[in-house]
């Protein structure tokens, strides 16, 4: 089951700081989220049958395909949702899929798509090719650490870098984390090299709900010639997933009927209220 939004801390006398979360034996929906930047010649092909094997699991949510990977968000019974996974873990290409788990009470999808895109995430940059090679990354444990201590391991100042939309952020982002008011991912190159000169010195820590969108971010900035830059890697749900979730203020924003996510993992109801209007204002 979930992880309630009631978290534990204990900090013992020596020793690793524990954190402990509560169990809702009411939300039976298990949803994930995952990607995977490796070369899919024969996304057309792969569309057809991912489809019928999800409807045939009786799953929901949306599977895009590209040249570039994959990247899917899925929803339903615990078992159905594994066995998809486990599946697509035959194929050599998907073999290493390690998807960011929550639960819900009820499924937020309303039907099972699955596309096939130019890119799994739009940045209109063809040189950002991170089947090829990916930027370093930081696992949530150490940028956890890294922000209590207000550097890195280097001794440098760390910056976080909000790589999501504007109405993204607003629901919820890190503290003091670097905005810039982006309304699409396309954007995000003009801005970066707007800004570059800002995170000269720094070391950037860059960041998206799940990984995709900062993993690309990534790969630019080193292109741009930022020396110091790291993805968080399995973004902000992940760090929820192994965090307490310090350092973080607000929700987290996702693209399903949930809207926003606490860091347990459950509906934030007042701020996931907030962003479905601002989203139907949109």
């Amino acid at each position: 089951m979930r992880r309630s939004p009631a978290t534990v801390t204990h900090r013992p006398a020596s020793g690793p700081l524990c954190i402990f979360t509560a169990v809702n034996t009411t939300d039976t929906v298990l949803n994930i989220s995952c990607y995977r930047f490796v070369p899919l010649p024969d996304a057309a092909a792969l569309r057809d049958v991912l489809h019928e094997r999800a409807v045939a699991a009786h799953l929901k949510g949306t599977i895009l395909l590209a040249e570039e990977g994959i990247n899917f968000f899925l929803a339903g019974p615990a078992e159905a949702v594994r066995g998809f996974v486990a599946q697509l873990r035959t194929d050599e290409r998907f073999a290493d899929l390690e998807p960011k788990e929550s639960w819900s009470a009820t499924v937020p999808f309303r039907k099972m798509l699955v596309k096939v895109k130019r890119e799994i995430i739009r940045m209109d940059h063809p040189t950002i090719r991170p089947a090829a090679g990916r930027a370093p990354s930081v696992d949530p444990a150490t940028l956890r650490r890294w922000l209590d201590q207000g550097h890195d391991d280097d001794g440098r100042e760390v910056v976080t870098l909000d790589t999501r939309n504007a109405f993204e952020v607003d629901a919820g982002t890190f503290d003091n984390a670097i905005d810039w008011r982006i309304d699409k991912f396309t954007e995000f190159p003009p801005a970066l090299r707007a800004h570059k000169s800002e995170l000269q010195d720094k070391t950037v820590v860059s960041f998206c709900t799940g990984g995709i969108r900062c993993e690309k971010a990534a790969i630019l900035m080193r292109e741009e010639g930022l020396p110091h830059v790291y993805q968080l890697e399995g973004g902000i749900l992940k760090y929820f997933e192994l965090t307490d979730g310090a350092h973080y203020h607000g929700g987290c924003f996702v693209f399903d009927e949930r809207r926003v996510l606490d860091t347990g993992l459950a509906i934030d109801t007042p701020t996931a209220a907030a962003a479905a209007t601002e989203v139907a204002i949109k």
